[in-house]
């Protein structure tokens, strides 16, 4: 007679499933890019850019293109941006600040990007994410 392999219990697969972060109220949501645009204006940040993600992507609600006038204006904005949204209870992640030609700024529900200036001619995320993702035809290949 063969032995057939028991399977796990149920309830053991369903808590070995990752959770996915709970979403933030939109007032927590609004608060928090408020604070972020307001912060990024008295740092001095040049040409800022607010683009609304709801509905385009599930990464953030919120996406902040900020320019700074040197590498060491842009990693001082983020740095400066970091903290503060520290003292406000928001834990923020900074990624690029070794070279200072673009740092990100990952405070959750809103993603900023301090560029300096050429970095953000060359990849011009405005227009990337202000695109109408809602009429772009996906099909390689259509039949005739």
């Amino acid at each position: 007679m063969k032995s057939t392999p028991k399977s796990a219990p149920k309830s053991a697969a369903k808590a070995a499933a990752p959770k996915a972060a709970p979403k933030k109220a939109a007032n927590e949501t609004h608060k928090l890019h408020d604070i972020v645009m307001k912060a990024l204006d008295q740092d001095k940040g040049e040409n800022i850019v607010s683009i609304n993600l709801e509905g385009k992507s599930a990464i953030a609600d919120y996406m902040v293109i900020v320019t700074g006038t040197s590498t060491r204006a842009v990693v001082g904005m983020a740095e400066r941006l970091r903290e503060r949204l520290g003292k406000e209870g928001v834990r923020a992640r900074l990624e690029g600040q070794d070279t200072g030609d673009w740092v990100i700024v990952d405070a959750g529900d809103v993603i900023v990007h301090v560029f300096r200036a050429e970095v953000r001619e060359f990849y011009n995320l405005e227009k990337l994410w202000s695109a109408d993702f809602s009429t772009v035809d996906y099909t390689l290949y259509q039949s005739t």
